[in-house]
């Protein structure tokens, strides 16, 4: 992270506070997720303690994104220091739950832990050794509802690239325009696309976010209409999200995402319409024959009588086949995909029915839920011998 906001220089002040373990164990989880696994500073591995708001800060970052999280807890005396996050983590869930924890550092680098009959002693890292992480103190840039958010973010992020050869393809392009959001991941073998509504007018503005960002975003996202807060930095290099008690704040993805839209297809020769379940059922049938070569799977499209899709996979070990009910408008058609990447469209939908439009078994395939104009994902074929 930057070096703006408010760094821990207070290591001299000694911690002296009580917490509920609950309160303090589900605080430590939701930072946890924060820390960095293999840490090129030895702080980076811990947890930044301070007694701020009538309550515990607690706050992890391993560079890419930083995560605060507040605990109300009672203050006797204030303080900050850092303490290894893990180690911190796993004895305050071995404490029995609804006993008061009592925080107490003897010195600015060691944290003394007490409930009930239990005493632990921990050696830390001085507070001022730990980078400093902006806080939510501007007016957020627009707000937008926690659900409508994790859903949509649900929806795109698996979809962008988990290597690093191409950097700019690891981010989700986050697009305000107005009173809407446009959500587009991308890899080299598919694109997903969502735009929500916003809460807060903005104008036109483009950033990059990590999809690895995201991903953590949306296990702080609640299931409610309550706003997130979007504060996007003047720097231009970071995004901060603060919901209640909780910042995240993420390093942007320097670069300029493809323009994805002069991809995406305009028309189709077939559409058929199928059970989103049934159709992921089928896919994991064949994926299972799939997976011992190629993990190529085919969709044949029938367009007589009632009209069907039938999922096939063929290799060396074996061949499956599975055929599900379709609306089909047009010509029939025989398409191949990699089965994961079909597959984890169709998890990670909710739409009772689909529909899958395709212009030929060389050209990408378009997967539209029913009822929702808003969302398009498109697949990149496979070349096959037949």
């Amino acid at each position: 992270m930057d070096d703006t906001g408010v760094s821990g220089a207070q290591g001299e002040e000694l911690v002296k506070l009580s917490l509920m373990q609950e309160n303090l164990a589900r605080g430590l989880q939701v930072v946890g997720r924060a820390v960095s696994s293999r840490a090129s500073l030895p702080v980076l591995s811990n947890v930044l303690l301070r007694t701020e708001d009538a309550g515990l800060k607690l706050t992890t970052t391993n560079l890419e994104i930083g995560i605060t999280c507040w605990v109300p807890g009672k203050i006797e005396t204030d303080g900050t220091l850092t303490v290894p996050a893990r180690l911190f983590a796993d004895i305050v869930n071995s404490l029995p739950a609804g006993e008061r924890v009592d925080l107490e550092s003897d010195g600015p680098d060691s944290l003394r832990i007490r409930s009930g009959r239990f005493r632990a002693r921990i050696k830390g890292i001085e507070a001022d050794e730990f980078p400093a992480i902006p806080a939510a103190g501007e007016r957020p840039t627009t707000r937008v509802s926690q659900k409508v958010l994790r859903t949509a973010l649900g929806e795109v992020a698996f979809a962008a690239a988990s290597d690093e050869s191409r950097p700019i393809l690891t981010g989700v392009l986050t697009r305000f325009t107005g009173d809407r959001l446009t959500l587009a991941a991308a890899d080299n073998y598919r694109i997903a696309v969502k735009t929500i509504d916003i809460l807060d007018p903005v104008e036109e503005k483009s950033v990059v976010v990590p999809a690895r960002s995201y991903s953590e975003l949306v296990r702080i996202l609640s299931d409610t209409d309550d706003p997130v807060d979007v504060v996007l930095a003047p720097a231009k290099n970071q995004v901060l999200f603060h919901v209640e008690g909780v910042d995240l704040i993420t390093r942007l993805v320097d670069g300029q995402f493809p323009n994805y839209q002069q991809i995406l297809p305009t028309t189709h020769s077939t559409r058929a319409i199928v059970d989103r379940e049934d159709l992921l059922k089928a896919t994991h049938l064949s994926a299972l024959i799939a997976s011992s070569s190629a993990n190529v799977v085919k969709l044949t499209v029938s367009a007589d009588g009632a009209g069907s899709v039938a999922v096939s996979a063929n290799a060396e070990i074996g061949d499956n086949e599975g055929e599900i009910e379709a609306e089909v408008e047009g010509e029939g058609t025989t398409i191949a995909f990699n089965a994961r990447f079909l597959a984890e469209v169709l998890q990670n939908l909710d739409a009772a029915q689909l529909a899958i439009e395709f212009n030929g078994p060389l050209s990408p395939g378009v997967l539209r839920p029913i009822g929702d104009a808003d969302y398009v994902h498109v697949i990149m074929p496979v070349r096959t011998a037949s």
